[in-house]
């Protein structure tokens, strides 16, 4: 399998921001800890669309569904649960990979993260998500920060599913 993107975290502004990147053409690839959360959110991408999303019952089949460099979206609770998911991913990813949390995660914590996963070569991103469920949705506010060539490798999808304005 060979997704452009994965997320993993499905609660609300989790789910909606796969069903908007999908929506936008992208093929994402969703993981959560609870595989109900999967099964809903295949489901959802298959009602609202037939969405190109792909569902990952274990992180290992998640990481095995992206295309490299491997972009992955978490959506988890700030804090502990964070780094967990961080090193539970990062210990299945490879050098040039990029992580980016999309919570309005503590910047202290961002940079720790940063500065963790630099001798793996696998690049992070904190990037607030926000506007919402319905902003998840249907074009949030999105405040990427990191490294410009982790940047690069996601800006074609996020300029695509942000919020838009007219001229």
């Amino acid at each position: 399998m060979s997704c452009d993107i994965g997320l993993y975290g499905l609660a609300v502004m989790g789910q909606n921001f796969a069903l908007n990147m999908a929506e936008h053409g992208f093929k994402v690839c969703v993981g959560n800890r609870s595989p109900s959360k999967v099964d809903l959110t295949v489901s959802r991408a298959k009602n609202e669309g037939d969405l190109p999303i792909v569902g990952a019952k274990s992180p290992e089949e998640f990481i095995s569904n992206l295309s490299k460099p491997r972009k992955v979206i978490i959506l988890v609770q700030a804090g502990k649960p964070v780094d967990m998911t961080i090193a539970t991913l990062s210990a299945l990813m490879e050098e040039g990979d990029c992580i980016i949390d999309g919570g309005n995660e503590w910047y202290p914590n961002s940079i720790r993260r940063s500065k963790e996963l630099e001798p793996k070569g696998i690049m992070f991103v904190g990037m607030g998500i926000s506007g919402g469920e319905e902003g998840a949705r249907n074009g949030p506010s999105l405040m990427p920060g990191g490294p410009k060539e982790a940047y690069d490798l996601i800006a074609p999808i996020i300029t695509k599913c942000a919020a838009q304005v007219s001229d």
